[in-house]
This record gives structure tokens, sequence and C-alpha cells, in this order.
């Protein structure tokens, strides 16, 4: 896929910001590129044949209201961004951490599926954490330079237990035994419309894939220790920040 000159301006800047470990000023000039167009530098800068899923991002509509736009952001998910209980700080530019909810798909889903068959398609739920990191200096983007930095797409955790229906109540975040970000489960809307937007967006989803659904709370600054996410009636997830 052959970028055109503006599309191919902006990928550069965030390839060459990725490569080194250092933040770019965010808002800083007008790129000549528009959604569609950020979504073809995404699909540019990710590994196509590696890709093992998708996040969601701006599921609130407040969210959406702030940054321009009318429908969530999605960003891409490599095999190598999924981490096994340990999340090293050096590995990113600005690592922020969001508790989140995700879902595996068991059957693939087309891009034309409804409601009904988004509910056969999941095979389980997982408690997750997604590792934000944005080249944008202080996460501050428009709508157009956070989908082409993959939705600030870092890395991501899951717990290690299968889960048959998504939790209930709150979803909570800990550093260190320390409180740090809570929200309720219902902010993140009905995971089956969503995945059904997801599929219609992306041209169909795999079986196997997994889908992060967004965060009902405020992303958080990484600091070193234990990090530990919780819901009201399910088990932990536990990993090390180093």
């Amino acid at each position: 896929m052959k970028l055109n000159a503006a599309e191919q301006a902006l990928a550069d800047v965030i390839a060459e910001a990725r490569r080194n470990r250092i933040s770019m000023p965010g808002r800083a000039r007008e790129w000549d590129v528009d959604i569609a167009s950020a979504y073809r530098i995404q699909r540019h800068l990710q590994t196509q044949a590696d890709c093992v899923g998708y996040k969601l991002g701006f599921i609130s509509p407040a969210k959406q209201a702030q940054m321009g736009v009318q429908q969530p952001i999605y960003g891409r998910i490599r095999r190598s961004m999924l981490l096994e209980g340990e999340v090293r700080l050096s590995d990113f530019i600005q690592p922020r951490l969001e508790p989140e909810i995700a879902v595996v798909l068991r059957k693939a889903l087309p891009a034309e599926a409804e409601p009904g068959m988004a509910a056969h398609a999941v095979g389980g739920y997982f408690l997750g954490v997604d590792v934000l990191d944005s080249v944008w200096m202080d996460y501050c983007f428009s709508a157009v330079e956070v989908i082409a930095d993959n939705a600030s797409g870092g890395a991501f955790l899951l717990g290690n237990r299968l889960l048959e229906a998504p939790p209930s109540g709150t979803l909570r975040l800990y550093l260190n035994g320390v409180l740090r970000c809570e929200g309720p489960m219902d902010a993140l809307g009905n995971v089956e419309e969503r995945l059904c937007w997801l599929a219609r967006s992306v041209g169909g989803l795999a079986a196997g894939q997994i889908v992060f659904l967004g965060s009902p709370g405020q992303a958080v600054p990484a600091e070193a220790g234990v990090l530990e996410v919780r819901s009201a009636d399910d088990p932990l997830l536990l990993a090390k920040v180093a």
C-alpha cells in the first residue's frame, strides 16, 4: 500500500519517534490528512500479517465530541505487544495504564455481522490492561495524529482466567496497593454492537482475535511496582512494572 506525500510525511514523523523513543509536539502543524488517511498510515506502520486483534478508544460520546469525531477509534494489536506478567518502562516513550476488558473471539465475525452473530462469536472475556504509549508529547494530539499512531497502542496485558461473561460493577486499577483509576462497566456500552462496528470498519474479524473494549476510567502514568486490576466479582490481574 503506497501512501501519498502528506500521509508519508506523518508516517515518517511517527516512525522516527518510535525508533528513537522520543515524543514529538502534537497539534503543531496541519498534516493535510483526514481520518481515512490516518487509518491508511496506521495500517502501513503496523504489520498486518501479525495482527492478533484490535483496541478501541474514544468510547464515550463526551470524548468523541472533544476530539471532533462521531464514533470510537481503533488500533491494531501485534503479537509482540502481548506481554506476560511484566511491563518494562524502558520499552516505552511515555507509558500510561488503563484497566480494560478484552474479548476473545471463538468464531469469525464478517463485516456485515449483526449483534446476534457477535454474541455467538464471543468465546469469553479477560481482565486486561492497555499500556498506552503515544509519540505525541503529553498526549496532546488531534484525532488524525492519534489514529495514525495506532490509537496510542503500546502493549497489552491479559488476566490468567477466561471469564464466561463480562464482569459487572466497577473496574479498578491499583499501583502498589493504591487505587489509581476506576470506572463503571456500563461505560463500555453494548459489547455486541461494538464488535459489529469494528468488524464493519476493518472488513471482518477472525476467530482467535482479541478485542480490547476501551477503558471506563482515566489513564494513569505508569510507575514501577505491582500492578493490579480488579472487578467486583472476578479475580485479579497481577503484573510487575519495572
